[in-house]
């Protein structure tokens, strides 16, 4: 017997997703790309825009204890159940702490913070000479750009898998989760 809970997710519900996957996947994209090309012109947007999708996360994580998990669209194995469980656990922690950590890793780096050209934290700079970033605390800096890195590569595993779940239950299942999850009714 399905019910409306079952079949058809709630417009916040997806748009959430979509906003949040799309960002993410694309800041995860451009962050790698940036460190691998010492793409430094591209920071302030990876900053700017890491800001905002930390404010849609932070929703979609509210939305989501708010208002409960979705049930599942059929019943399965107490394994796969699991297995979906950490890896929203995870999705959802991971799009919360990598931006917290760039953030950090930022300020106390001296670099400061900006939301599209709007200073939210300002750079450190050395009196004797404004160009150069004098760090506030190095030592947390450090740690930090380990943590957004390591966080970085663990939620790139995490959308893997969640992409991988995604495929199965839409090819080999074909219990409607997908369709359900672009705001369809099963």
């Amino acid at each position: 017997m399905n019910n409306d809970k079952k079949t058809q997710l709630s417009r916040t519900t997806v748009l959430l997703h979509w906003i949040v996957a799309i960002g993410v996947m694309g800041m995860l994209a451009i962050g790698v790309y940036m460190v691998k090309n010492q793409a430094y012109a591209l920071y302030p947007w990876h900053k700017s825009f890491g800001q905002l999708i930390f404010i849609f996360a932070a929703a979609q994580v509210i939305w989501r204890f708010k208002n409960g998990w979705p049930e599942p669209v059929r019943e399965y194995l107490r394994i796969e159940q699991l297995l979906a469980r950490t890896v929203h656990y995870l999705l959802l922690m991971g799009v919360l702490m990598m931006p917290v950590f760039g953030f950090l890793m930022s300020v106390f780096g001296g670099n400061g913070v900006d939301f599209f050209g709007l200073e939210v934290v300002a750079r450190h700079l050395d009196p004797a000479n404004l160009e150069k970033v004098i760090p506030i605390n190095g030592a947390i800096a450090g740690l930090t750009h380990t943590a957004h890195g390591v966080v970085g590569y663990l939620l790139i595993a995490a959308i893997a898998l969640h992409i991988a779940g995604a495929l199965k239950h839409h090819v080999i299942d074909k219990d409607g989760t997908l369709r359900r999850m672009l705001g369809k009714k099963v």
